[in-house]
Parts: structure tokens; C-alpha cells; sequence
């Protein structure tokens, strides 16, 4: 029998047959998805193994801020002291988030990768600084590249700044910035935010500039800072990210005010081999312990970083003559890491001794002063001035002298100079300020100044 309507049939079987095929296909693929993440999961950038990878990263951060407390407790124990300091628990530091919540910021004072800092001004008229996280920094953008999780980056970005603070409350030394206080209330701040003493950042080019005794003090402040280090509440201290940047000058004073790259702890060895001190021009190996430590490696790296850093371009150039050899002793000593952070101290604390007593200058004739009448309670006006270098003023000859004795020789060995005076104002050692000068038109009256002039002899040339 012939079949009548076969086109029919056709379309029939063709529907069934494409149904029966979609049927198979759905089946296979939910077979293939039955072990896969689902839903955000299954996105294919792969976040499911990257969250655990920045959970994972957050327990770490969090293991290292108990560790500190740990270490500074066991310390303290071995010492005879018991106490805790963490962020629940801060410092005499008093200003907290409501005050930080009405305070107003005047200035931008730099951001780095991770951390932005503010001048803010206290009602009290002072200022301070304040450090929070720089959202737009590069450890942040690098973190939301790899994780995409902009909660979770902020909150492993802050753990920078976290131990930062946990840091500057066990660590108190003039040479540290002092941590006035600090919020972590993101509704008032946005954030964790340190409330810190405000400095001025090191500019080594001006600071190369300046007078001697100024670039000796920020390398004497830098050995007793490095001094403290070594044998701190947490322990031996090695700044890891040891430059000039993480320094600020306070009223002429060098200040540590970066710790977040910190480490409390020596690295461990097996054999001498891993206790290895790599610099760009060389290298140091120091000796693996019976306890498979490096015992000493952090002083020796800072102690290096700073000869490297400050001492080379800070303690030779314009040094008193009669001091140069001490100051040989010390850039070979710490270039070589033959003296320990003690003995630094030591050889730096002698200098200081000898500038400021004089004992430098004993070999310097009594008589030069008489070369010279004196105006005792008189200061000079409409000077002509010279430039001399290092001044402590850029357009005139001002330097620190010790006594009138030391005045009148550097005034001697100026071809320019026919007066100078002495005033009240001295400097951090304790030095005279005096001024030199090639010539002035008249004095007045200054019960805290004395005018020296060189005398003039018959025949009207100046002796």
C-alpha cells in the first residue's frame, strides 16, 4: 500500500529525531557540570581557587600581627616585664576615631605603594600626619588585577598599616615617629587610619647642602636608632626596605616613620652558606649558630645600609679637619662590617664629645683673637655679605664656631672677610652661630651680640 501523505510523515520524524538529540545533548552537559563550581563559582576567570588563595593570605597577615605580640611578650617575660600592647589596647596616643572624625586635612604630603599620608591640622593648632590606605597605590591595583575583591584587597592592603601601628606602640625611641593615635571605624575615616608626629621628608640633596654638624647629627641619630634595633622590645629589628624615604626630618632630628617591611625575626640556616648578606657591590657571610640561626644578620644589614646610604655621602665631605681621622676609622669599619653596632655608637659619640668640648681645636694660637677689636652689646646692620659653604643661610657666611678663638681663625682664612659677630643663638651642640662678613655700614645696640673687626694697620691694609 502506498503511503498517502509521506511529506507529513517526514516533518514528523525530523521534529521527533531534533527532540530526541536535544534530549541526549542537555543530559551530557549537565553530566559534565555535575563536579563543577556553580553560579559566581563557575565564573571562568577562576575566582573559587583565587578567594582561598587571598583567605589564605589574609590568615597569614593576621598569624604575623599575633606573632609581634607573641615575641614582644616573651621579651618582655625574659625581662622581667609583663604587658600587652595591641590595637585594642594603644599607647598613651589618645587621639582616637571621634576626634579624627572632625578633623580637617590642609595639606597632601605624599602616597606610596600602599599608603597615602595627609597633614592634618589639631585644634590645638598643631599638625600631625595621617597615614590610611592608598586605594589607588599599586598593592592595591595589583591585588583587585589577581582577585578581584575589593573588600578583601582593602582589608589585606590595611594589614600593612595594621603592623605598622603595632609596631610604633612597642617601638619608642626619639628617633621613631611618635604615634599620637589611630581609628579603624571605616564609617567615620574610611578605614584604618595612624595619627602620627609630622615630619618633613628627607631631602638628601639639601640635606648634602647643609652644614657638617647637621649632616653628622642625622647619621648619629641613624646609629642610635640602629643601636636601639638591635636590642628592641621585639628583639633584633632589620628595616628590610632600608632607603632615605622612610625617613622624615623632625626640628633637624631623623625619624624612622616607615616599619610595615620590618622583621622581628633572624633568618634560620643550616650551614653558613644561608646566612648570606647580598649587596649590589658586595657581600658578607656570617656564621650559622648552634640554634640554625643568623644571629646578628639584621644589625649587620642595617649597619651596612646605613654606611651605604648616609655615611658615604653624609660624614666625610667638609669634616674638621682635626676629625677626619676618626671619621676614616668609622667609614672603613662599617664599610667592611668589622665593628659591631656598639662600637659604632661608641666611635660616634667620641666625635660628638670632641666637637662640642673643642678639643679639637686646642692646637689653634691664643693670640689670633687679638688681631681683632670687639663691640661687646653692638650687632652690625646694611652688612655686605659673602657667600660661604656650608652655610646655615644660603645668601650670607653663618656657621658654628666654638669660641671666638675658632671665629677669628675661619674669619683669617677668608680672603673676603673683615668682621664677624657672635649673638646668643646657638645650635644643636650647643656651637655659637657667627656671621662673617666683607664689610657693614653702621652698628646699633644688642645686649646679646658682640661685633668682632678685624684691625687695620697704619698704612690702611687689614691685618
Amino acid at each position: 500500500m502506498t503511503f498517502q501523505r509521506s511529506p507529513f510523515c517526514a516533518f514528523v520524524l525530523f521534529a521527533l529525531l531534533f527532540l530526541s538529540l536535544t534530549l541526549i545533548v542537555k543530559k551530557w552537559h549537565f553530566s559534565l557540570q555535575e563536579n563543577e563550581p556553580f553560579g559566581d563559582a563557575a565564573r571562568p576567570d577562576g575566582s573559587a581557587p583565587q578567594r582561598d588563595t587571598l583567605r589564605q593570605r589574609l590568615q597569614e597577615r593576621q598569624q604575623e600581627l599575633e606573632l609581634l605580640d607573641i615575641t614582644f611578650e616573651n621579651i618582655q617575660q625574659q625581662e622581667g616585664f609583663n604587658g600587652k600592647i595591641s590595637l585594642d589596647n594603644p599607647t598613651a596616643a589618645d587621639i582616637g576615631c571621634e576626634e579624627l572624625g572632625g578633623m580637617k586635612a590642609v595639606d597632601f604630603l605624599g602616597s606610596g605603594y600602599t599608603k597615602t599620608v595627609l597633614k592634618a591640622a589639631l585644634p590645638n593648632g598643631l599638625f600631625v600626619a595621617l597615614k590610611s590606605v592608598n586605594h589607588q597605590g599599586t598593592d592595591m591595583r595589583l591585588c583587585l588585577d589577581d582577585f578581584q575583591d575589593s573588600q578583601g584587597c582593602h582589608e589585606l592592603v590595611s594589614f600593612k598599616l595594621r603592623k605598622e601601628i603595632v609596631l610604633l606602640q612597642k617601638l619608642q625611641h626619639p628617633n621613631i615617629v611618635e604615634l599620637k593615635g589611630q581609628c579603624q571605624d571605616s564609617t567615620l575615616v574610611g578605614g584604618i587610619t595612624a595619627v602620627l608626629e609630622q615630619g618633613m621628608p628627607l631631602q638628601m640633596i639639601q640635606l648634602l647642602q647643609s652644614p657638617w654638624e647637621e649632616r653628622f647629627r642625622v647619621c648619629l641619630g641613624l646609629v642610635r636608632l640602629l643601636q636601639y634595633l638591635s636590642v628592641s622590645p621585639l628583639g633584633s629589628v632589620a628595616l628590610l626596605d632600608f632607603q632615605p624615604r622612610q625617613f622624615v626630618m623632625v626640628s633637624g632630628e631623623l625619624k624612622l616613620t616607615d616599619l610595615d617591611d620590618a622583621s622581628v625575626h633572624e633568618p634560620s640556616c643550616q650551614d653558613d652558606s644561608d646566612c648570606l648578606l647580598e649587596f649590589p657591590l658586595r657581600n658578607f657571610t656570617l656564621r650559622c649558630s648552634q640554634s640554625r640561626t643568623c644571629e646578628g644578620l639584621n644589625v649587620m644589614r642595617n649597619l651596612y645600609n646605613a654606611y651605604r646610604y648616609f655615611f658615604t655621602y653624609l660624614l666625610p665631605h667638609q669634616a674638621p679637619s682635626l676629625l677626619k681621622p676618626l671619621i676614616h676609622h668609622i667609614m672603613n669599619a662599617t664599610g667592611d662590617l668589622k665593628q659591631s653596632i656598639n662600637e659604632t655608637l661608641i666611635a660616634f659619640e667620641k666625635i660628638l664629645h670632641i666637637y662640642k668640648s673643642g678639643q679639637h681645636l686646642e692646637n689653634l694660637p691664643t693670640s689670633i683673637t687679638r688681631d681683632y677689636a670687639v663691640l661687646k652689646g653692638m650687632r652690625s646692620v646694611v652688612n655686605v655679605e659673602y657667600r660661604c659653604w656650608p652655610s646655615y643661610r644660603q645668601q650670607s657666611c653663618v656657621l658654628s664656631v666654638h669660641s671666638v678663638r675658632e671665629a677669628a681663625f675661619i674669619c683669617n682664612s677668608h680672603p673676603h672677610c673683615t668682621s664677624f659677630s657672635i649673638s646668643s643663638q646657638t645650635t644643636w651642640t650647643g656651637r655659637l652661630l657667627a656671621s662673617f662678613r666683607s664689610g657693614f655700614s653702621h652698628l646699633l645696640p644688642d645686649v646679646n651680640s658682640a661685633v668682632y673687626m678685624r684691625r687695620v694697620k697704619a698704612s690702611g691694609a687689614v691685618l
